[in-house]
């Protein structure tokens, strides 16, 4: 095979493979199902403030916060090294507690 014919075969398949790749970045809109680039939405407008956002991580640490002190207040002790039996002081500290176990994660 020649150079050309190896350099156009190479451009063709770059070309084909860079065409297939747009439509994959393209993203729905999770409420209509339908395309925000193609209908022109503006992803912005539902955005949350820097003040929003502040608060919600404020909010969040407040309450992973609150959720460690139960389970120091039911035993827990998260600062011990090496603990051979964490995953089960965990559970029992949770249970003690009142704290779900998917409430942690």
């Amino acid at each position: 095979m020649s150079i050309a014919r190896k350099l156009i075969v190479l451009f063709a398949s770059a070309s084909l493979g860079i065409g297939a790749v747009g439509p994959a970045f393209a993203q729905n809109d999770a409420a209509s199902g339908t395309n925000a680039a193609a209908t022109g939405a503006v992803a912005s407008a539902a955005k949350p403030t820097k003040e929003q956002r502040k608060q919600a991580r404020k909010e969040a640490r407040a309450k992973k916060n609150a959720e460690l002190k139960k389970l120091e207040d039911a035993g827990y002790q998260p600062g011990r090294a090496n603990d051979q039996n964490y995953p089960q002081d965990l559970q029992n500290a949770q249970k003690k507690a009142g704290i779900g176990q998917g409430a942690s994660q």
